[in-house]
């Protein structure tokens, strides 16, 4: 992005999915559906000469979770707002800080061209949450997510790939009083985008997750997340300064507990 320039952004996600849960819980056939309306404001600036970016997003949410236990249909719902997200990012090689015309000469003159970049990310504990009840919109505790990514651009194809470590804090008012600790979540996503001479784009990505094991009062869970994930992607300029997208994301959990999940979403920006 051009240093100065701040982008505004909404959408809208729809996630269904099926939770698999410990056996000894007797419940089953467990299913989950989430809407999700989120807002997100992005700023770009120079910082030692470099483009750097901060961001700031969150989402109002409305969930149904159901299934059976004992045979017997039980149903909860949530809604409210989820842990508001805020972004740093620097770029460190391959993208000086330049504004407006310099910006635009200097991707037209760099059609090729490598960009290395890293991230600060933090989950801030304001979500919506009530410490009798195991399922929440909020997680009660902060997460610092460190991200290192590289980004290779050639012609009209771009080929991104980011590294991430979720390091979690303790949750200690998690059902009724328990403390909650988790190892870290290791991740690793990849995505090709083209880009038409219309400035419409394409995109197909993957992402692999794997960690996160609880620790409840001290005592091991054992119930390591290992989850493989792919999406698509579409784009398209409205205007000179507005751009809309459509996405599909589908989860599926490696282990015997876990979730799968598909989502689809839609979202649109504004430069100014």
């Amino acid at each position: 992005m051009p240093v100065g320039i701040t982008v505004t952004g909404g959408g809208y996600a729809r996630t269904e999915g099926e939770i698999f849960l410990n056996p000894v819980l007797n419940i089953e056939d467990a299913e989950f559906s989430v809407d999700s309306y989120v807002l997100k404001f992005v700023h770009a600036f120079e910082l030692l000469g470099k483009t750097a970016q901060i961001s700031l997003a969150d989402a109002y949410r409305v969930g149904r979770w159901e299934g059976t236990r004992d045979g017997a249909a039980i149903t909860t719902e949530r809604d409210g707002f989820s842990d508001p997200i805020v972004r740093f990012a620097v770029n460190l090689l391959g993208a000086p800080a330049l504004k407006g015309s310099e910006f635009r000469d200097y991707r037209i003159s760099h059609n090729n061209n490598t960009i290395v970049g890293a991230a600060l990310i933090l989950l801030l504990p304001f979500g919506e949450y009530m410490d009798d009840r195991l399922i929440n919109l909020g997680n009660n505790r902060y997460t610092i997510r460190p991200q290192l990514g590289v980004l290779h651009s050639r012609g009209s194809w771009m080929m991104e790939l980011t590294g991430s470590v979720w390091c979690f804090f303790d949750n200690d008012d998690f059902w009724n009083g328990n403390n909650l600790e988790n190892s870290p979540l290791y991740t690793l996503q990849g995505h090709t985008i083209y880009t038409l001479k219309s400035k419409l784009w394409f995109s197909g990505s993957f992402g692999y997750g794997y960690g996160s094991e609880s620790t409840i009062n001290g005592v091991n869970k054992d119930d390591h997340q290992e989850n493989i994930l792919w999406a698509a992607a579409v784009g398209m300029p409205v205007s000179r300064k507005a751009s809309l997208k459509f996405i599909w994301i589908s989860k599926r959990t490696q282990e015997d507990l876990g979730s799968d999940s598909d989502s689809f979403a839609v979202a649109g920006s504004y430069i100014w």
